[in-house]
């Protein structure tokens, strides 16, 4: 990726800041740039989890208790 050049919208190369990306591994924060060949596939093809479209938030939602005046 460092030989990756981008181009602003009249087509002149800008310069980019080069940033570090960390994850946690065993409690210690670890740069990505240092894992093997391996790793690094398996760190971005990650799936991260999403508790607005889990199956768990949609039964809540569907069955939650709605409160109403008759239970007054």
């Amino acid at each position: 990726m460092a030989d990756t050049k981008f181009y602003n919208k009249k087509g002149k190369e800008i310069q980019r800041t080069p940033c570090q990306v960390f994850t946690r591994v065993m409690g210690y924060l670890r740069p990505v740039n240092q894992y093997n060949i391996g790793k690094k596939s398996e760190f971005y093809s990650r799936k991260y989890f999403d508790q607005g479209v889990s199956e768990n938030s949609k039964f809540v939602k569907q069955y939650r208790v709605v409160d109403c005046e008759c239970n007054k």
